[in-house]
């Protein structure tokens, strides 16, 4: 008898527990700090996106969760992310030399202006995939640091 309501109680501990973490989870708002690292100079604004999926990513800012433009006014420079859920995450950033909100490129389509991304990968031919740049927000505070490349 004993051992059975000792068994019973330690089932009972963990499965609350286990539904505390799930309540906890969506009740959680992480803070993404992203240090931007390799600015060529201190003109216009850098640009950042950041993204839950693969749906938009990289070049569609208006598919991505939130979006912002900050003024350069120290380097390396540092943009923030609040009230992000516990997941999957894939940031996209370009300085934006000219202040026109886009990310010029010139006749080939070849980046004229400096990009990066989360997990900084390697850049050949094209854009890296969501799963390439993708980390993870699990706790409350998260840093990220990312490096410009310029063509």
């Amino acid at each position: 008898m004993v051992k059975g309501l000792r068994a019973s109680m330690l089932l009972l501990a963990v499965l609350g527990n286990l539904a505390w973490s799930f309540t906890a989870k969506a009740n959680f708002n992480g803070k993404l700090t992203v240090e931007i690292d390799g600015l060529k100079n201190k003109e216009g604004q850098v640009c950042a996106s950041i993204f839950t999926s693969s749906e938009g990513f990289p070049s569609d800012r208006d598919r991505g969760l939130q979006k912002q433009c900050s003024k350069i006014t120290n380097t390396p420079l540092t943009i923030t992310f609040e009230n992000l859920k516990a997941g999957s995450y894939a940031v996209a950033i370009f300085h934006d030399q000219n202040n026109d909100g886009t990310l010029n490129s010139n006749g080939l389509g070849i980046p004229s202006e400096g990009f990066g991304f989360s997990c900084n990968p390697e850049i050949r031919t094209r854009a890296p995939k969501f799963s390439e740049a993708a980390f993870v927000v699990a706790g409350p505070n998260t840093y990220i640091q990312i490096q410009l490349k310029y063509f």
